[in-house]
């Protein structure tokens, strides 16, 4: 199986014992930091709905982002993101072992870089795949990437002979992956609160669960979908009753602390 997740907006850049590797889309990203240089501060704002401080901040990560960065400004993308997702997966605390076999079997989808490994190199930046950047290529980043990101993931997922791709991202973002052209089974697992007898989702516990299953993905090898359903992290369990095989279900009760 190969499994994707979607990047997080908050990063840790401090450095890490890790040595990297070189992104599979590097070009492009540099393609699209130069185009988002050429925006001005309330462009940036209004592009990514954030604050002044933050489109400035943002202004300069890409005024330094460099097309040859050295060691000091760079950390493997799995380490560098930190957001809820990234809290789910605790990537920090895996092994050796598991970061390479995470290496070949769990993606990342970024809007700048299109697909990530998990030990790729990136510099420090924000850009979502919703965003409405315009470039040659469209008017939005999904646009931009067309079928890029699914033939990448088609590619990898023969590479290490899986048919079944286990999304554990965002809508947003793997609405990037164009269904014609992946060639694979996508199992979607959701993640569901208890709260007064009412199940739904909640965005910020769902992030971490998705995080916490592509952990339990790579600390246990898994390469048979029918193993998804032992997922008990986080007090989850499988419900057969809601679930779908493409689709499966897993609910917990509302935490209260």
């Amino acid at each position: 199986m190969l499994t994707v997740i979607s990047p997080a907006k908050s990063l840790d850049m401090s450095p890490v014992d890790h040595s990297g590797t070189e992104p599979e889309f590097s070009a492009d990203a540099i393609r699209l930091v130069k185009t988002a240089r050429n925006l001005t501060l309330g462009s940036l704002k209004s592009l990514m709905s954030i604050s002044d401080d933050l489109a400035r901040l943002n202004r300069d990560r890409f005024r330094a982002f460099s097309a040859e960065p050295d060691g000091s400004t760079v950390k493997p993308a799995v380490l560098a993101f930190d957001g809820d997702t990234y809290q789910g997966l605790e990537a920090r605390t895996l092994d050796d072992d598991a970061l390479r076999w995470a290496q070949d079997h769990l993606r990342i989808l970024s809007g700048l870089y299109g697909v990530l490994r998990p030990m790729d190199n990136i510099q420090a930046y924000r850009l979502e795949m919703g965003s409405r950047l315009k470039t040659r290529r469209g008017k939005s980043l999904y646009e931009y990437w067309g079928d890029t990101v699914a033939k990448s993931l088609t590619a990898q997922a023969a590479t290490v002979g899986a048919s079944v791709l286990v999304n554990c991202a965002s809508q947003e973002y793997f609405g990037a992956a164009d269904r014609k052209a992946l060639k694979l089974r996508v199992i979607t697992p959701k993640f569901l609160e208890v709260k007064n007898g009412k199940a739904a989702i909640v965005s910020f516990f769902a992030k971490r669960a998705r995080g916490a299953m592509a952990r339990y993905i790579i600390e246990h090898r898994l390469t048979d979908p029918a193993d998804l359903l032992a997922f008990r992290a986080g007090g989850y369990a499988y419900d057969p009753d809601q679930s779908t095989p493409d689709a499966p279900v897993f609910m917990r009760d509302y935490p209260t602390s």
